[in-house]
């Protein structure tokens, strides 16, 4: 199964109302949210950085970069830097590169999640789904629920 479908049946089989959206191929957050016609406050950007001796997705709305200090200070390390696509790749193996959902936290990646809390005043995010043609529009509510990330200033 690949990453879209197991990311569907994912959500269909925890009962999580969503919306799957085919748009034409995206590769960086903002062209995403341009694609779904989504503010990009809304489009929730999966950042994979490193620190001490784990990786984490960071998720902060598309516009915003990682603040990497604030990155490591809810690590708990001494440093943080973005991970490499070598570090990151096996994690992720039904996704394309750079297509990752914010999923983690013993959903279907098994990775810690910390998102940055505006994204909390969003009713809807959206998010890549393993693809760069396609994204998932649900609830931030449900994604808190379901993925229950650590919530966090990152940006």
């Amino acid at each position: 199964m690949n990453g879209k479908d197991r990311l569907e049946s994912f959500l269909r089989d925890n009962r999580v109302p969503f919306q799957m959206h085919h748009h034409p191929e995206a590769f960086t957050a903002q062209e995403v949210a341009a694609a779904e016609h989504v503010p990009g406050r809304e489009l929730a950007k999966v950042v994979l950085v490193s620190g001490g001796d784990q990786l984490a997705m960071a998720v902060v709305p598309a516009p915003q970069q990682v603040d990497l200090d604030k990155a490591a200070s809810a690590l708990g390390a001494g440093g943080a830097r973005l991970a490499t696509e070598d570090e990151f790749s096996t994690q992720f193996p039904d996704c394309d590169t750079g297509a990752m959902p914010p999923m983690g936290n013993g959903t279907l990646y098994d990775m810690p999640v910390y998102v940055d809390g505006s994204l909390q005043a969003q009713e809807t995010i959206v998010f890549n789904a393993c693809t760069h043609t396609d994204a998932i529009h649900m609830s931030y509510s449900d994604f808190e629920r379901l993925v229950k990330p650590e919530v966090v200033d990152l940006s």
